[in-house]
This record gives structure tokens, sequence and C-alpha cells, in this order.
């Protein structure tokens, strides 16, 4: 049986200082440390819990309001992006505010509210684990309540303000917002035991990667909600909108990982310059 003939010694070598470049580049150890880290999984996690608590919890708190039409069935459908054909299809999928409002009970209102406490503490554990901190102690658990609380008001906010951010003043005013609820967010979820400035970063990060996944989920899950509602039916827009959700996670996660990635590299730069100069 023939052998194959050996690779070029040069071909080899130049993989081998390309591979070794990449896993010193901060590229490479950002790629490790997610590994480590279990990103993919988190993010998994991310979007069941949220899918599982924070959506209908949102869907109970929006129809309270009897001014807001369709309540939040509106802001999902402009936070993914989507076209008006495929907005129509989530609004179809989420009942209206009055049906929702006589068909809740005391009990999932509970329930709702002891899950959605386990979404807060999700994304502490994972951003304890990003800054490497040992977790919080058990009475500090009220900072889940108020960060929940926080989370539920910028997002009615947002769903109340939909059409004035379209307007450029509006779109910057949303940016900046954001940007100032997760650099809170982190702060609060922490404890306190980073330092503002440490984490600004990290809050720009995920800002940045949630408008890239608004962009995203244009060209992608708006014209897969119209094919899915055909293939599979009223699932199919609930398949699109937890594939969002694993996104969002993505971005809350990996943005703050970016953070201290930005933070743990900064020496580093730093001496290059120098030696640079």
């Amino acid at each position: 049986m023939p052998m194959k003939p050996p690779e070029p010694a040069g071909h080899s070598s130049l993989f081998g200082r390309v591979r070794r470049w990449v896993g010193r580049s901060p590229a490479g150890r950002g790629w490790r440390r997610g590994s480590a880290l279990e990103l993919w999984q988190r993010s998994l996690g991310f979007a069941a819990l949220g899918f599982l608590t924070l959506v209908p919890l949102l869907i109970v708190i929006s129809a309270a309001d009897p001014a807001n039409g369709q309540g939040f069935a509106q802001w999902l459908g402009d936070g993914l992006g989507v076209s008006a054909p495929s907005r129509r299809k989530v609004e179809q999928l989420i009942a209206l505010p009055g049906q929702t409002l006589r068909t809740t009970t005391a009990f999932s209102l509970a329930a709702l509210a002891v899950f959605g406490l386990s979404f807060g503490a999700a994304v502490q554990t994972t951003y304890e684990k990003i800054w490497g901190l040992p977790p919080a102690r058990w009475w500090a658990r009220w900072r889940h309540i108020v960060w929940l609380a926080a989370l539920i008001g910028f997002l009615l906010l947002s769903a109340a303000t939909t059409r004035w951010r379209q307007t450029p003043a509006g779109g910057v005013a949303s940016v900046v917002s954001a940007v100032l609820f997760f650099w809170w967010s982190q702060r609060m979820l922490l404890g306190g035991r980073v330092h503002w400035g440490v984490l600004l970063p990290g809050a720009v990060a995920t800002t940045a990667g949630l408008l890239g996944l608004r962009v995203f989920s244009r060209l992608v899950f708006s014209p897969l909600i119209a094919t899915n509602t055909l293939a599979y039916g009223p699932i199919g827009t609930v398949l699109v909108i937890q594939s969002w959700l694993v996104g969002v996670g993505a971005m809350v996660y990996g943005g703050a990982m970016a953070g201290r990635l930005v933070h743990d590299e900064h020496p580093r730069l730093k001496a290059a310059l120098k030696r640079r100069g």
C-alpha cells in the first residue's frame, strides 16, 4: 500500500509558528478562557432560564399596562430586529394583555419570582467565575432581587420608548443606557468587589455585542421565523426566540469576559508599547 508522502518541513513549521502565535495572542488566551468557563453551556442555561422565567414575568407585568397594546410582544419583536411580517408572528405567539391577566394566578406569579431570582444567581455565578472571585455569602442574595427589579424596569422602559429609540437621539440614549446598565449590573452582582473603572470595558463590549446580535437577527432570524412557522407552526417561532436568547447570553457573558481580558492584557500592552518606543 503506497504511503502518503510527508508534508514539506517548511509548511509544517509555518503552520506550527502560526498556531503558536495565535495561541499566545490575546484572542488565543480569550478562546482558552471561554472554553474553561464553558461559555456556550452557560449561554444555553441563560436562554433556558430567561425563557422560563423572565419572558413570562415581563408578559404579565406589561399586561398590567392597558395602554401598552400588545405589551411585551412589541418589545420582543423590536429586540429581535425582525421585519414587520415576522414581528406579527411573534405578537401572535403571545397572549393578549387582557387574556394574560385573566389567566394568571398568584401561584404562577410566585413561581416566576422564585425562578427569576435563580436567573440572577446564575448571572452572578458566571460573573464571579470570570473574575476569579469566590461565591458571595448567602445573605447577599438581596442583590438578585434588586438586579432583577432593575432588569425588568430597564426592559419595560425600553418597550415603552420603542418608537423614540428609533430616532438618532433615541438610539444614542439607548446605547448609553445599555452601557450604564451592564456596568452597574456587574458591580451589583459582584458585590462591589471589582472597581468601577475595571468593569467599564466589559459593559461596552456587552453593548457592542448586543448591537451586533441585532444586525445578525435582522439578517438571519427574521427569515427563519417565517420559514419555521410554516414548517413547525408556533413552535418554530419559539425555537427562533430561544436561539436569540442563547445569543444574548453569549454576548452578556462574552462581553464581561472581554472586559476581564482587557484588564489582564493592559500590562502586556503597556510593556509592548514601551519596547516599540
